[in-house]
């Protein structure tokens, strides 16, 4: 089998993106911001079910600084690169995302293509396809991008910026083949802290954090574990060489139907979720986006959005990660 580089192995996607490499029998390595987050990874690794053989090398590597990054590479087939920066709060200097998310990006392929991998797979977003000036209504595919001139957050704008430096790199060098999964919001079983923007929604909703009358949102849902498996199958396969694949599962979600599944599925656990939606505003975007490409180039088959919530609650229940179960 090949060897495979996961950057940012401790995030809620690398981390189930190794788990899903080990368990097709590829060897894995993966970089940290810093070894002390080790026992972390081999913590989540074992709360995954890999079993504690599958040894797994860790490189110190940061997205801000070159170094560590070339020995990471080195004698790897493929690279996935999950490692973005994702802060709870935007920040007040849009750049304190923007040059981290693409001079990161940046750095992996120049190592890559140094280092001879015959592919890299970029985590994206959907964040980089769908904020554009497109009606409402209109279904989002691989054929959209957001503008880089548009007044979006800056996450928005370090999303598109760096897979758009991404693909011009390997335009320009001609090495490594670059494939890029763009999901929309990832859900799914955590495998232990820190928790990601997504599962948080599903964690304030758990604890009583949001108002009575929830806000008038839809968003994108995924399950981590099939964005993982969309990733491995975006390595290998050649059709999906200089290619992108949005990762949704079904509709959109609005976080009142997100609520009801809690409810229904939660019984006690869930008596702090509100049943209650504020009236819709003109404002509201709602979002819709198409995994079409993905299921029928690849083959992927996403579970069910409301799996994905569900599954995202329950591990939160299992890790003792709600307010009501300190």
């Amino acid at each position: 089998m090949s060897k495979i580089l996961v950057t940012g192995g401790s995030g809620f996607l690398g981390s189930h993106c190794i788990a899903a490499a080990l368990a097709a029998g590829h060897e894995v390595c993966t970089t940290l911001r810093s070894p002390d987050r080790i026992p972390q990874v081999r913590a989540m690794l074992a709360a995954a079910g890999v079993h504690p053989d599958r040894e797994v090398t860790f490189h110190a590597a940061d997205l801000k600084r070159d170094d560590g990054w070339a020995d990471a590479a080195a004698g790897c087939d493929y690279v996935l690169h999950t490692a973005s920066p994702f802060p709870a709060a935007q920040p007040e200097d849009a750049d304190d995302l923007i040059v981290p998310a693409r001079d990161g990006a940046l750095r992996v392929l120049r190592a890559a293509s140094d280092a001879n991998v015959k592919r890299v797979v970029l985590t994206s977003s959907f964040a980089a396809v769908g904020y554009g000036p497109e009606p409402a209504g209109h279904v989002y595919t691989e054929e959209d991008w957001t503008p880089v001139d548009a007044p979006n957050q800056p996450y928005i704008l370090s999303k598109t910026i760096a897979e758009r430096a991404a693909w011009d790199f390997v335009r320009t060098s001609g090495t490594p083949e670059l494939s890029v999964v763009n999901p929309t919001g990832i859900f799914g079983p955590v495998l232990g802290p820190p928790l990601s923007i997504s599962i948080n929604i599903v964690k304030g909703l758990l604890d009583g954090a949001f108002p009575p009358e929830l806000p008038d949102m839809r968003f994108g849902v995924v399950d981590v574990r099939d964005v993982a498996d969309l990733h491995l199958r975006a390595m290998t396969e050649p059709a999906a060489a200089g290619e992108r694949f949005i990762a949704v599962s079904g509709e959109p979600l609005s976080l009142l139907k997100v609520a009801a599944i809690l409810r229904e599925h939660l019984g006690e656990l869930a008596a702090k979720v509100p049943s209650r939606s504020a009236p819709p505003s003109p404002d509201t975007r709602h979002r819709r986006s198409s995994s079409v490409k993905a299921t029928q180039r690849l083959g992927w088959s996403p579970r069910r959005s409301e799996e994905a919530i569900l599954a995202s609650a329950e591990s939160l229940i299992r890790f003792k990660l709600l307010d009501a179960l300190d």
